[in-house]
């Protein structure tokens, strides 16, 4: 790379670029923590300012700060946010504007995957979005004509020269431009952005100093984006508990991100580290036995001794903390006469190389970033991010070895609704609008069915809040599917498994039913025999009459008060003080929503009652000690009301 391709400043980069590729732009950036967001932005900015020039933005997953809305919302985020993510923090502003319904004419966004729900008002997020599976992106994206790829990269000297690392994003860059050189099609012109804290991976995320075009390197970076870490309550633990004992002790992890993945974490953790407290908590949430007689059968109860070896498009906190534990730690090597020999039990221990962590993207908190940073340097070949195709699927040349690699895998998602035929609801509405976006739990979900010894396990709360109070999520139909019926395996709700391979509708309805909220259970059993999918004489069992939140906070609160279940176990980015204010803010909020809430609000506010301990230095947080006007002295009211509320009612959640 010649001297006059590195550039230090932002603009002049931008500038050269729109003058060498002309007044059309198609540009494809990486997802997430990737994004350069200040070249972004001064290419969106040279746009914007002159309407003879167009911008086509492909990308997914294009992170913002929360916007908070005014009041009780805006006096708690604002200063965390800004002790959070630091005052010199930059979003893309094309991101920012596009959720305002703000984007010119002239900009076009297309994404595959979006923030959760942040995007559901924006009329052109919703006309752009490509619906996609991860692993097909590269594919299609390599037919858009992509004039310019830019990304942040680490950098490094080397005595061979300069070498770079596409660290937290070799997803899709790797294969897409190996895609556009099959096709025949010019190498769009490739941009590398050094960012200083961007931890340096080697193997596949290691590329030369020629597969860049230009280097940007900023005299200064903004801080990279940090996921703030989320608390969990009771019954995102009961969940996670369940989840735990279907792990089997030699095989194969991959996690999504989100509380659930966090209580499934945590379960496992403990699992290991206090087996005796893992497996009373574990009985006591699974009287029946189900879960237990599935451990028994393809999970386990006894804490890890091979280890686990990590397979996830996503690397994120929980592979850290598993790691941590000494779960993860099961290697596997890119040798098929490795691979064998390790799944024989014929390799020697002091058998060089070999990875336990293979990931396509990273995003999560600081810490991770500084472990990332830190594996690399004691043991460089622990740690492989790589391309997307070589972790989300077992087509192509890698097969034999990656369903080895794989044995006894276990893939963990998230969705957002099931029905009780089996199919998911994970990515949109019925409606059409999107929630975030397929990405690639549908790839996993198939891997699952083509491995011998692979499973599936979509985790769901079993109860959302909606408009008219509780909903359960639960349904016997639903518009919109993310995983069709014929591919449906297992799900884990906070009351149990069902394991649905194999059977038949009415033994699928009968298993869903089991890990229903009981207060929906008459009615989805009776649409189901409606329909003739479930015997007329079918009688609910009472037992599954226990399904509610009173038999989860009776069952887990005891172990919550000996601090074995603690709101943030993995560590918080809240001080103290706002770990007592989000329970009453969480409370406000969901109760404000309906009008039973409402009436809540107002008998809290009739019989406040006494002052509780940490009162007055949560109203000093947000600057509601000395209140000044009719409005700061209601919010106030307000938020005394709910700390005494949540104090007096420990445990209970109202989403709930």
């Amino acid at each position: 790379m010649s001297p006059e391709h590195c550039y230090t400043d932002t603009e002049a980069c931008a500038h050269h670029l729109a003058e060498r590729l002309g007044p059309d732009l198609r540009m494809a950036a990486p997802l997430g923590l990737g994004k350069p967001h200040g070249l972004l932005n001064a290419l969106y900015q040279l746009t914007t300012a002159d309407t003879s020039r167009s911008l086509s933005l492909y990308t997914a997953l294009s992170l913002t700060r929360p916007q908070p809305a005014a009041g009780l919302e805006a006096r708690f985020t604002g200063p965390f946010l800004a002790r959070h993510f630091g005052d010199d923090a930059v979003d893309p502003q094309y991101a920012v504007d596009q959720a305002r319904n703000a984007l010119p004419t002239n900009v076009a966004v297309h994404e595959f995957y979006m923030q959760s729900g942040a995007l559901l008002g924006s009329s052109t997020a919703q006309r752009n979005y490509i619906s996609q599976n991860y692993t097909h992106v590269a594919r299609d994206l390599a037919m858009q004509d992509i004039n310019l790829l830019v990304q942040l990269v680490a950098r490094r000297e080397t005595a061979e020269g300069v070498r770079y690392s596409l660290s937290c994003n070799p997803d899709l860059t790797l294969d897409f431009i190996d895609r556009m050189v099959q096709a025949g099609k010019p190498r769009p012109v490739c941009v590398a952005v050094v960012h200083p804290d961007l931890p340096y991976i080697t193997g596949h995320a290691e590329v030369a100093q020629d597969y860049f075009d230009l280097e940007l390197c900023p005299e200064s970076s903004p801080p990279l984006f940090a996921l703030p870490r989320q608390p969990i309550d009771l019954a995102e633990y009961a969940l996670g508990l369940h989840a735990s004992a279907l792990v089997k002790d030699g095989g194969c992890l991959q996690i999504g991100i989100g509380v659930l993945s966090d209580a499934l974490v945590y379960a496992l953790r403990l699992r290991q580290q206090d087996n005796t407290a893992w497996r009373r908590m574990l009985v006591a949430l699974d009287p029946r036995g189900g879960t237990h007689a599935l451990a028994a059968r393809m999970g386990g109860l006894a804490p890890f001794r091979t280890g686990l070896y990590g397979a996830s498009e996503m690397v994120m906190d929980g592979f850290m903390h598993l790691q941590r534990a000494g779960i993860l730690k099961r290697r596997a090597w890119d040798n098929i006469a490795l691979e064998r020999a390790a799944a024989c039990g014929r390799l020697s221990p002091e058998t060089p190389g070999g990875h336990y962590l293979r990931g396509a993207f990273f995003l999560g908190s600081h810490e991770l970033y500084a472990w990332l940073a830190a594996m690399e340097a004691e043991d460089p070949d622990a740690i492989d991010m790589c391309r997307v195709s070589n972790v989300n699927q077992l087509y192509g040349d890698h097969q034999v070895l990656a369903s080895l690699q794989r044995r006894g895998a276990r893939f963990f998602n998230t969705c957002m609704m099931a029905t009780l035929l089996g199919s998911a609801v994970s990515d949109a509405l019925e409606n059409g609008e999107v929630v975030s976006g397929v990405g690639g739990q549908y790839n996993f979900v198939a891997m699952a069915q083509e491995l011998a010894d692979g499973r599936s396990v979509l985790l769901l709360r079993s109860t959302r809040r909606g408009r008219g109070g509780v909903e359960t999520n639960i349904r016997w139909n639903y518009g919109h599917t993310t995983i069709p019926r014929h591919l449906r395996d297992m799900y884990v709700t906070e009351y149990g498994v069902a394991d649905l391979r194999g059977k038949t509708d009415s033994e699928c309805i009968e298993a869903m039913l089991a890990i229903s909220d009981a207060r929906f259970l008459d009615a989805l059993c009776a649409e189901a025999k409606s329909h003739g999918k479930l015997a007329a004489d079918f009688q609910i069992p009472e037992r599954w009459r226990n399904n509610q939140p009173e038999f989860l906070r009776e069952t887990l609160t005891p172990w919550q008060r000996k601090g074995l279940l603690p709101a943030f176990p993995f560590g918080s980015d809240f001080t103290e003080v706002e770990q007592r204010l989000l329970p009453a803010l969480k409370w406000l909020q969901a109760a404000s929503a309906t009008w039973r809430g409402k009436l809540r609000i107002v008998a809290a506010l009739m019989r406040p009652g006494a002052a509780v301990d940490g009162e007055q230095e949560a109203l000093e947080r947000m600057r509601l000690a000395r209140p000044a006007g009719l409005r700061e002295r209601l919010l106030r009211r307000l938020l005394a009301a709910a700390l005494r509320r949540v104090q007096a009612a420990p445990g209970e959640r109202p989403a709930t």
